[in-house]
């Protein structure tokens, strides 16, 4: 091997690990942004309703 190839592949190896960790970092962000609005959704009041409220009655059974 001469020492051209080491230095391409070092930094191959050096740029996936740039993506590897940017990856994690967006992994990590969904993750907490995922988690918060599970826990504001928990926070707020059960919603009872039935159904679309904007939906209309079938017109076909009058």
């Amino acid at each position: 091997m001469d020492g051209k190839d080491d230095t391409k592949r070092g930094k191959i190896r050096t740029e996936a690990e740039l993506r590897a960790e940017r990856l994690a970092r967006t992994l990590r962000d969904n993750l907490q942004r995922r988690k918060q609005q599970s826990r504001a959704r928990r926070a707020g009041e059960a919603d009872e309703a039935m159904g679309l409220p904007a939906a209309k009655k079938d017109e076909s059974d009058a």
